[in-house]
C-alpha cells in the first residue's frame, strides 16, 4: 500500500475512535496525516470512499481473514457456525470504537451510512455462509429458511447487542462469547 494512503487511513481510524464522530472532517484527517486536503483527494475520490476504505483497512490491520480462517476451513456447518461466532465475538471489542462512530453518524451522514452498510454486508455474508453450511449438512432447523436464519444470526451478532451486554449489563467478554455461540446454536440448529 502507498505510504501516504496508509497514513491517511491510519489518521481517519485514530480520529474516528478519538473524536466526536460527527465532527471528523476530511480537513481534520488530512491534518492528522500531515498532508493537504487536496492531497487527500489524490488518494480518495470522496469521503464515503475514505470511510469505507478505513473500515476495510482496520479489517486488514486486525487480520480479519486470519481470524476467520477456522470458520472458512470448518469441516461441518456446526463447526463453521461456532468458529464464525467466536471469531466475530473476539473482534468486536477491537472495532467497537469505530463501529460506535459509524453507528452514531449513519443517521445524519450518508458517507458513514455507506461505510457501515459495507461492513455489515460483509458480516452478513459470513452469516449466510455459516447458514449455508448448516443447510448443506441437514442441520438447519426444520422450517427455518436460509434467509430468516441469516437474518437472525446477523442480528444476534450485532455491535449494539455486544455493547448492551458487555458495557451496560456488565457481562465479561468470555460470557458474551459463550452466550453468542449457545444462542446461535439454539436458534439455528435442528435438535
Amino acid at each position: 500500500m502507498n505510504p501516504t494512503r496508509r497514513k491517511i487511513l491510519a489518521a481517519a481510524w485514530a480520529l474516528l475512535e478519538a473524536e466526536e464522530p460527527g465532527k471528523v472532517r476530511l480537513g481534520d484527517i488530512a491534518k492528522q496525516a500531515g498532508i493537504s486536503r487536496q492531497a487527500l483527494y489524490l488518494h480518495f475520490a470522496n469521503r464515503a470512499e475514505l470511510l469505507v476504505e478505513t473500515a476495510r483497512f482496520i479489517d486488514t490491520e486486525k487480520n480479519i481473514d486470519g481470524r476467520l480462517e477456522a470458520s472458512r476451513k470448518a469441516s461441518s456447518g456446526r463447526e463453521r457456525l461456532r468458529a464464525y461466532c467466536t471469531a466475530w465475538a473476539g473482534y468486536l471489542p477491537e472495532i467497537q470504537g469505530v463501529g460506535r462512530a459509524f453507528m452514531a453518524m449513519q443517521h445524519s451522514d450518508e458517507d458513514a451510512r455507506i461505510a457501515w452498510a459495507d461492513r455489515m454486508a460483509a458480516l452478513r455474508h459470513g452469516c449466510a455462509a455459516a447458514v449455508d453450511a448448516l443447510a448443506a449438512d441437514g442441520d438447519l432447523r426444520n422450517g427455518l429458511s436460509r434467509k430468516d436464519a441469516t437474518d437472525m444470526i446477523w442480528t444476534l451478532m450485532s455491535l449494539p447487542n455486544w455493547l448492551q451486554l458487555t458495557q451496560q449489563c456488565g457481562w465479561t467478554q468470555a460470557g458474551y462469547e459463550d452466550w453468542l455461540v449457545e444462542s446461535a446454536e439454539r436458534l439455528l440448529l435442528e435438535r
